[in-house]
Order: structure tokens, then C-alpha cells, then sequence
């Protein structure tokens, strides 16, 4: 997924039993294990992994090159490179992905939109506003 490089580190962590109401913007990597009430977005201007632990609940949409799910999304997804759904994972919402890993008892309850590869990266900035934009109506 990364190519050559290490995937980029896990500098930040929403714990279990904590509410984050309102859009989190992050670089590098996230680990969510509680709740947020919001958007999720990584930066654009690196590599980005995201993990949405078993417990973890994120009511809005979400946006990572690297995006691990095990636990809730309510809300549209966007993986710019890997989609890692484990087997707690519950999506509610349409998801974008490049590259896709589903094991048994995931569910998605919305459309999954396969990204091409060769999809410029403005197009892939542009899917990403898309997402945040579709959270901001639902809102």
C-alpha cells in the first residue's frame, strides 16, 4: 500500500469512552477507539492511516489514503488508497475505495464506488469534498 516506505505512525488516539463533537482533521495516523460526531479527514499533503477500532462510532464522513474498520460508520467513506474491512465493520453510507479488503461478517449498507488508479489526484481531492459535503446536508 505504501509502496517501499513504513506506513506513516499512529501519532494520535481518541480513547474509549470519549465523545469528539465536531469535524477532526488529522496527519499521519489516527487510532479511534471512542466516538466522534463529525467529520474525520486526514491531511492530503502525506500518507494517512486511519483505524476505526471494534468500540469506535463515527457519525459523519470519513476520508484516509489507509482506512482499517472494525467498528461504526455512519456516514460516507472515502479511502484514497486501501479500504481494510475486518469483521465487526458496519458502514452505513456509499464508499469510494482504490483497493478493497473484505472479511466475512463485515457489512456495508450503502454503494461501494471503486476508485481507478489512475485517477488524478485532483479528482481524488475532489471526491473528498464531495464526502464532507454530503456529511454538511445530512447535518
Amino acid at each position: 500500500m505504501f509502496g517501499k516506505k513504513n506506513p506513516p505512525p499512529i501519532k494520535s488516539l481518541i480513547a474509549e469512552g470519549t465523545l469528539v463533537e465536531g469535524d477532526l482533521q488529522f496527519a499521519e495516523g489516527l487510532r479511534l477507539d471512542g466516538q466522534v460526531r463529525g467529520k474525520v479527514l486526514a491531511s492530503v499533503d502525506g500518507p494517512s492511516i486511519l483505524v476505526i477500532s471494534e468500540h469506535a462510532v463515527v457519525e459523519g464522513s470519513v476520508a484516509a489514503d489507509h482506512i482499517i474498520v472494525n467498528g461504526r460508520i455512519n456516514g460516507p467513506v472515502l479511502a484514497r488508497q486501501m479500504l481494510e474491512l475486518q469483521p465487526k465493520a458496519r458502514i452505513t453510507g456509499d464508499v469510494t475505495y482504490q483497493n478493497l479488503e473484505m472479511h466475512l461478517g463485515a457489512i456495508v449498507h450503502g454503494t461501494l464506488i471503486p476508485q481507478l488508479e489512475s485517477t488524478p489526484p485532483q479528482v481524488a481531492i475532489a471526491l473528498q469534498a464531495n464526502v464532507a459535503n454530503d456529511h454538511d446536508k445530512n447535518s
